[in-house]
């Protein structure tokens, strides 16, 4: 079977691609899905570029793809949820899902939602459980404010409809010509990053979700008032993340100092700080069928790639100032 894999930890127009793999076999807690559609992310260019390397390690050359919705086409004995022809939905760990069959465990999928296409659930999985889980960890809850990063990204344009879900009054960020369409989406105060200074805006809030890192996680604890929530994506690793991540003493020192300025405005504002590292959940994936179902959260493709244009799809959300979603169209 065709499987798109990075070969070396690089330039990402340099490591790519198309193989011939064989097909998974399942063991008896797993079932064998048929690849119909793939989510590409942001998260894919970091494996390759190896800015995953210090938590993930990967045997090369590695199938690409995080994102699958697909059909079982067969399953394990022990497998008694799931049968055979159910279109599902997953976020996998490291299988890869830029092929055209992929073996997952039975608890890491859940039922498509009937209402979308493969297309549209194949955008769901790692953004979904991403702005859930961010925002659950922040302790988001009704009449609260939140300013959402990049609101017209995958993770953004989730989080901005999970929340308006929740009833938190929401500011975002975007770009010009994304502020109407991100309005749509649910967004109280949308800022338009390139004619005004967000910090100017956005005062006192209770959370802020951090997808850009750098200065903009330190400003973060500018906007939140005192004991409130900055929840990253991408910032520096805290304590009690690498504590649960078993990191070796030297390379906790090592992270301390990293986010020593971090350090200093937590203890400024009595603040709640957090990396978010997604971990996969079957029940989520429910939640988020859910969402869909009753049309809370609405979905937005911005392209679709076949899978011989892999490449072409990188390197189009490594541009940022996507519109939604990228998807692979596998069959």
């Amino acid at each position: 079977m065709k499987a798109v894999q990075f070969t070396g930890y690089g330039e990402v127009s340099k490591s790519i691609k198309v193989s011939e793999i064989e097909k998974p076999i399942i063991n008896k807690n797993e079932v064998l899905i048929e690849t119909y559609a793939a989510g590409v992310n942001p998260l894919d260019i970091k494996v390759i570029e190896g800015d995953l390397k210090s938590v993930s390690t990967f045997k090369l050359p590695a199938t690409l793809g995080y994102d699958i919705s697909g059909v079982i086409i067969e399953k394990g004995e022990h497998v008694t949820d799931f049968n055979i022809g159910d279109e599902i939905f997953s976020k996998v760990k490291k299988q890869g899902t830029f092929t055209e069959f992929v073996a997952i465990n039975k608890n890491l999928i859940g039922l498509k939602p009937k209402n979308i296409s493969f297309e549209e659930a194949a955008s769901l999985p790692l953004v979904g459980l991403t702005a859930i889980q961010a925002l659950k960890r922040g302790k988001l809850k009704s009449s609260e404010s939140i300013l959402i990063h990049a609101g017209s990204g995958g993770v953004g344009s989730f989080a901005i409809q999970y929340a308006k879900s929740i009833g938190a009054y929401l500011y975002t960020t975007t770009s010009t010509e994304n502020v109407k369409w991100v309005k749509e989406l649910g967004a109280d105060r949308v800022i338009d990053y390139k004619t005004v200074d967000y910090r100017a805006i956005v005062k006192d809030i209770d959370m802020v979700l951090d997808t850009l890192g750098n200065e903009f996680t330190e400003d973060a604890f500018k906007v939140i008032k005192n004991k409130g929530s900055v929840i990253t994506l991408v910032g520096p690793v805290d304590a009690e993340t690498a504590n649960r991540m078993k990191l070796n003493k030297i390379i906790q020192l090592f992270l301390a100092f990293k986010r020593r300025k971090i350090t200093k405005q937590i203890k400024l504002k009595s603040a709640f700080y957090s990396l978010l590292f997604m971990r996969d959940n079957a029940k989520q994936l429910h939640e988020i069928k859910e969402l869909v179902a009753t049309g809370k959260i609405k979905i937005n493709i911005d392209k679709v790639f076949p899978l011989n244009e892999t490449l072409n799809a990188l390197l189009y959300v490594k541009k940022g100032h996507t519109k939604g979603k990228v998807v692979l169209k596998i069959k």
